[in-house]
């Protein structure tokens, strides 16, 4: 248990609070959990094949893909599956760290999202710096793949991406299966979620976060987007909200291309192949390949 859910005072209302509570912080979290290993990013990462510098994107796939992680998750925990996916098929790949709070080294996603969507716009200028790339393609899971449409919208971040590629992204908050409607009957918890985990709170449904984001339209032009969902997604719900209305926008549900899928919201991005053929797909277009129940073995 996170030491800050201990300092919880909610007088009568302990034990739902807590179910509450944790829900928001257990569900809500897509990644693997983070380990100690977190602050080491750049040394692991760079030792499989992602997050090398050095890399020089190639005439087949000019463009770095940038992997930004979900709420909880981190640089590495993520990707261990998708950044290999994508660097064997010639990809320059990397991943950021994002959103971190005070006093809480390893879990990421947590701090408020339009600055986390600053720290973006940072890392996406370094990568282009070093690969001389003039855009980058951005590939996320959950918190990953709605915060960028922040850094889009609101920090330039047109002018510098090609692609949006989200995965289970909450683009429009959670209901997190209609829990976030029983915040009202509960005094004080959320105003504690806003001020302790303002990443969680942020996302919920409604939140003048999403508000914001979402005003005058899900998309920016110059930008393709791909939405990838499942149906069986447990923490983005309802789990048509996930879907962009704009043009070059290309919404997925992974049970259309595969109705054996059985993927939740946690594998969807983090062990998925058939929906990471997907994500091939949506990187390279122009030669895209139908996406079926084999392309597990892809």
């Amino acid at each position: 248990m996170l030491p800050w859910i201990h300092a919880a005072r909610v007088p009568r209302t302990r034990g739902l609070f807590a179910a509450l509570l944790l829900a928001l912080t257990v569900l809500v979290a897509p990644a693997t959990t983070a380990t100690a290993a977190a602050p080491a990013a750049a040394e692991a990462t760079t030792s499989r094949g992602w997050n090398d510098y050095s890399c020089k994107p190639s005439a087949a796939h000019p463009r770095p893909v940038v992997l930004v992680h979900g709420t909880f998750g981190n640089s590495i925990d993520n990707w261990l599956v998708l950044a290999p996916y994508l660097v064997n098929r010639g990809y320059c790949v990397f991943s950021l760290d994002y959103g971190q709070l005070p006093g809480v080294p390893f879990f990421h996603g947590l701090g408020p999202i339009d600055k986390s969507a600053e720290q973006l716009d940072v890392f996406v200028d370094k990568v282009l710096d070093a690969t001389g790339a003039p855009k980058a393609d951005l590939v996320g899971h959950s918190q990953g793949g709605m915060m960028p449409n922040y850094y889009l919208k609101f920090l330039g971040g047109a002018d510098k991406v090609n692609a949006l590629v989200g995965l289970a992204p909450d683009n429009h908050g959670t209901t997190l299966l209609g829990l976030t409607k029983l915040l009202p009957f509960f005094p004080g918890v959320e105003k504690f979620i806003t001020d302790t985990t303002p990443g969680l709170a942020d996302q919920i449904a409604g939140s003048p976060f999403i508000t914001k984001l979402t005003a005058g339209g899900d998309t920016v032009p110059g930008v393709r987007y791909t939405v990838i969902a499942t149906k069986y997604d447990q923490v983005v719900t309802p789990y048509r909200t996930q879907f962009l209305d704009g043009p070059n926008v290309r919404n997925v549900l992974l049970q259309d291309l595969c109705p054996l899928d059985l993927s939740e919201h946690v594998a969807i991005g983090t062990v998925d192949r058939i929906a990471f053929h997907e994500v091939a797909n949506a990187l390279d277009p122009a030669r895209a390949t139908p996406t079926t129940c084999s392309s597990v073995i892809g």
